[in-house]
């Protein structure tokens, strides 16, 4: 984009390959945290000041993009981020991520159902929960027969529940005869048959291995719909993500697609990957021969090793299904775990854990400090614990002791309406305790869960540290637990790049970091709370090279081949459903929720009227309909 006023430098200077101008540039860095440009060359940034401080840099073959004023920020980095396994189903998805009702979601799952080949299925996997839709409900069983009667649909919510239609239970092979797996129930009919609904009771491996049973892509497809994920994490201005592995994600099977993009410098995010063992009783055996085939740090700025988890052994492993009650975790499970444990603190390795619940937390820590009498704590290995939400202000004082930090996602954004039915409000406002954290000294990155929980957009994780609401907006949090957008912001930035040894070279905007950057759509510090999980970037930027392009620049990005295969949900309905702001669309807006509202109530008559609602409403409006 050619600038007025600026003109190619002449002397010695080596000019800069891509320079952003007229911009209010936020850098994250104390020293100096205010810019109106930034100069990137060989990747780095080797200049930041105003237009007339930088103009030297520009020469014949700069690449000058003028900002109009607009806001930029360090690259985000989600912390936890199923980006590797999400990248090789991602074409196969229909997202409902963002999407307003669930008259919206039905309606492309039908249009879906006529594009979609005989033998694939159909996923509405993650991303979404009820809470986001007007009418405030999950589809039916019977709503997805209607919407798909011959293709087999699977849609999951959260890691509570999954929903199939009729065609997807006879695909799956599920029969009266069909038992239920360890920590899942599939609900069932007089005669024993599934219904197509099945339960994380409170475990997900149900949910997980009826997914895996879905035809996946080959490693042509796999590859595209790697590069198109990439892309769409670019749109909202992510650069870096520190991948947690999770189930069906095997080592080096799953990581051959990314370690190619990685290769041929096809990546447009950097990558710190884990390890997470598969199959509960061979944990120590994976573990041992990964530690004998790579090491932490193996690799390069844009894909590297960061270390074993997010679960070391299965049994160790508490499932966040806050509709069910907490799990009890078998008895003696530490004794695997510490092997597993010591294992990797004696050869070098760092870890991360899944941990929802304080009790678990408490009992993981022993091991730790079992281990800390041996020497192995702290040695300077990078360890944490993932998500965190009951953690406790004497279990945050032993992680700090011991050297460790936490990661924390949004997945109360989701499920916060959950947790309060059944733990309460007390105890939902400090779940998870962020500030408490970070008034401990402890470090502290910020993420999603997704693509399986939480949305992939990192806005929607910013609006919830910010505003302490879900994406129903049920109020959380009371004022001590919420964040700055400054604060939220540095959890998104150097937060993650603190958790993968990285704070010297990322996270902030600096002379000699990596040029990573994002231009956005609105100014995230002035645009009003509520409007943040609206933001997206305009121009994302990942070691000099423009990644993604929107508004006027578009065009600037890298080419990338066409989306494929052709019937692919993504290819018709694109990713994350960006709506329109009730300011923008008007009546319009407002008649599409009214018409779901009334779609609501009818259904809830439906069921009062056979005995499935408690007692008759005796408002004019559903109560989701609050202006």
């Amino acid at each position: 984009m050619p600038v007025a006023g600026m003109v190619p430098a002449s002397g010695s200077v080596e000019p800069a390959e891509l320079l952003v101008r007229n911009a209010k540039v936020y850098t994250g860095d104390p020293e100096r945290p205010e810019a109106r440009a930034v100069a990137v060359r060989g990747g780095a940034v080797v200049a930041l000041g105003d237009d007339r401080t930088v103009a030297g840099l520009v020469g014949p073959a700069t690449k000058v993009v003028d900002a109009l004023g607009r806001r930029v920020i360090p690259g985000l980095n989600d912390s936890h981020l199923h980006v590797i396994r999400g990248g090789l189903n991602y074409v196969l998805e229909l997202r409902w991520d963002g999407v307003p009702s669930l008259r919206q979601g039905l309606a492309m799952l039908k249009e879906q159902a006529g594009r979609t080949p005989k033998g694939q299925w159909i996923r509405v996997v993650g991303g979404w929960t009820a809470d986001q839709f007007a009418e405030r409900r999950m589809p039916t069983v019977a709503e997805l027969n209607a919407a798909a009667p011959d293709t087999p649909v699977f849609v999951l919510h959260l890691y509570q529940s999954a929903l199939m239609n009729r065609a997807a239970v006879q695909a799956a092979g599920f029969t009266a005869e069909t038992p239920d797996p360890p920590g899942g129930q599939m609900v069932r009919g007089r005669d024993g048959s599934p219904t197509g609904v099945l339960l994380a009771a409170p475990g997900a491996l149900i949910l997980y291995s009826t997914l895996a049973k879905a035809p996946s892509l080959d490693a042509h497809h796999q590859r595209v719909s790697t590069k198109h994920f990439l892309r769409e994490l670019n749109r909202f201005g992510l650069t870096s993500a520190v991948d947690a592995a999770g189930g069906f994600q095997n080592f080096p099977d799953n990581y051959g697609i990314v370690t190619e993009l990685a290769r041929a410098g096809e990546l447009t995010l950097r990558i710190a990957y884990h390890l997470f063992p598969q199959t509960g009783g061979q944990e120590i055996a994976d573990l041992t021969r990964w530690i004998e085939m790579v090491r932490p740090e193996d690799g390069d700025a844009w894909l590297r090793l960061n270390g074993a988890g997010e679960n070391l052994t299965w049994a160790a492993a508490d499932f966040e299904n806050f509709t069910e009650p907490r799990p009890e975790l078998s008895q003696g499970y530490e004794v695997e775990f510490e092997k597993a444990v010591r294992l990797l603190m004696e050869n070098g390795w760092g870890f991360r854990l899944h941990a929802t619940y304080d009790e678990t937390i408490r009992r993981d820590l022993d091991v730790f400090e079992k281990l800390a009498a041996d020497g192995l704590f702290p040695t300077g290995n990078r360890w944490l614990f993932d998500h965190a939400e009951t953690v406790s202000d004497s279990s945050l004082d032993r992680i700090a002791a011991l050297g460790g930090a936490v990661s924390v996602q949004n997945r109360m954004s989701f499920q916060g309406r959950a947790f309060v039915d059944r733990y309460g409000a007390q105890a939902a406002a400090h779940t998870p305790p962020v500030r408490r954290m970070l008034a401990k000294g402890l470090v502290v990155g910020a993420g999603t869960d997704a693509t399986r929980v939480s949305s992939y957009n990192p806005w929607v994780a910013l609006h919830w540290l910010v505003t302490g609401r879900t994406v129903g907006d049920l109020a959380l949090y009371p004022a001590e637990n919420r964040l700055t957008r400054e604060t939220a912001l540095e959890l998104y930035t150097r937060g993650g790049a603190r958790l993968t040894g990285e704070e010297g070279v990322k996270g902030i905007l600096k002379e000699g970091y990596f040029g990573d950057l994002a231009i956005l759509s609105d100014d995230y510090f002035t645009v009003p709370e509520q409007d943040i999980a609206h933001i997206e970037s305009v121009l994302t930027v990942v070691g000099g090279r423009i990644v993604h392009a929107a508004a006027e620049y578009e065009g600037l990005d890298e080419a990338i081949e066409p989306l494929s295969p052709s019937w692919s949900p993504v290819a018709h309905f694109g990713g994350y459903q960006a709506t329109p702001r009730p300011s923008v669309t008007g009546a319009r807006q407002a008649d599409l929720l009214a018409e779901a509202v009334a779609e609501s109530e009818q259904h809830r008559q439906w069921r009062m009227a056979r005995g499935f609602a408690p007692e008759p409403r005796t408002e004019i409006f559903d109560p989701c309909f609050v202006l």
